[in-house]
């Protein structure tokens, strides 16, 4: 009997799997390196204990030498070799992970990469901590959980428990908060006439709702093109990239009117653009007035023919020089391109 006692005390089974255990998949362990092989290290993680590191595990193997020490964790009980595999990378990516996660503090920012979603929101990891993003609080995102697995994202801190290593964040309350932020620096920064970009958020019968730096701003269909529109979708499309003029500013309703035109060139200008002052132009009276008649040019260009410098007969009125519809030959006198006036004189009138 008393050779069965010693032979339980010598075997003691209790103590072999709780050193079996331990060596589970995740732990980690300090340890030494005892041996360098070209494929890899012999490292011990305490008594006769020895395990295996690739040399892919090192950003540097050359570097490492016998006797380095440092934190590991086992990724494989057996390896083709049968000896245990652990992992310095590893270690150290949980290490940082750790020392990142017990610095967060309510409200403080982080990211993270979703591992698993449930009905109730969805689920990840920052080294020994847990982290759980309750549904309401997943923001304008896609209501199938699941399909956000794998995806990251930003969210704030708010609750934390460092002693049972949890942390309770939301993604919908950082992009309120960044939202705010960009709000307030779009209106402590916007002015008529500012030269502004943003992207297309909604299209209307009427316009399109531009979103710049996170504010909707207002563009008239009326304001799109110089060209005049049958519908918006004729010149704009949603997820455009476009750059418009503010024409309005309307800071206590918080309202902002573009114009994307106003960045453009009409017709009429790039027309009088071409006009040389001297050049005799054809024509044709378009519209009388008391003081004299619209000319447009063949050109596109149209401008003022003044009575005064249709004739010298200051008794002439201008209806008895020319005539609606008639073609004519004008001298330009004078333009202003930012204004889109032309002067003219009458040359001669046509032979009819």
């Amino acid at each position: 009997m008393q050779e069965s006692n010693n032979m339980e005390d010598k075997f003691d089974l209790s103590a072999i799997e709780k050193t079996f255990t331990s060596y589970k998949k995740g732990t980690m362990f300090d340890g030494v390196v005892v041996m360098k092989r070209d494929d890899g290290v012999i490292f011990n993680i305490g008594g006769k204990n020895d395990a295996f590191i690739d040399k892919e595990d090192f950003d540097d193997y050359e570097s490492v030498k016998i006797g380095d020490r440092f934190k590991v964790m086992i990724v494989s009980r057996n390896n083709e070799e049968g000896m245990i595999e652990v992992s310095k990378r590893k270690a150290d990516e949980l290490v940082k992970a750790n020392q990142n996660a017990s610095k967060l503090k309510l409200g403080s920012t982080f990211s993270f990469v979703v591992t698993n979603s449930s009905k109730d929101g969805l689920h990840s990891k920052m080294g020994e901590y847990s982290i759980f993003i309750p549904a309401q609080e997943v923001g304008g995102h896609t209501q199938d959980h699941r399909k956000l697995e794998g995806k990251q994202f930003d969210a704030t801190v708010t609750e934390i428990d460092k002693d049972n290593k949890s942390i309770v964040g939301s993604i919908k309350l950082l992009q309120q908060q960044i939202q705010q932020t960009n709000e307030n620096l779009f209106w402590s920064s916007i002015f008529p006439n500012k030269i502004v970009s943003g992207k297309v958020k909604k299209i209307l019968p009427y316009g399109a709702f531009i979103d710049v730096g996170g504010v909707d701003c207002f563009v008239h269909i009326s304001n799109i093109s110089h060209s005049r529109l049958e519908k918006v979708e004729d010149a704009l499309h949603e997820g455009q990239e476009v750059t418009a003029k503010v024409i309005e500013l309307d800071r206590e309703n918080k309202k902002v009117a573009l114009s994307i035109k106003a960045l453009e060139k009409s017709p009429k200008k790039k027309a009088i653009e071409e006009l040389v002052v001297g050049n005799t132009y054809n024509g044709k009276v378009v519209k009388i007035l008391k003081f004299g008649a619209i000319i447009k040019l063949d050109n596109g260009a149209s401008g003022l023919l003044h009575i005064s410098n249709a004739t010298t007969d200051n008794q002439k009125q201008i209806y008895e020089i020319v005539k609606l519809d008639d073609e004519v030959q004008v001298q330009v006198l004078d333009k202003n391109e930012d204004e889109e006036r032309v002067s003219f004189s009458l040359a001669k009138k046509e032979e009819e």
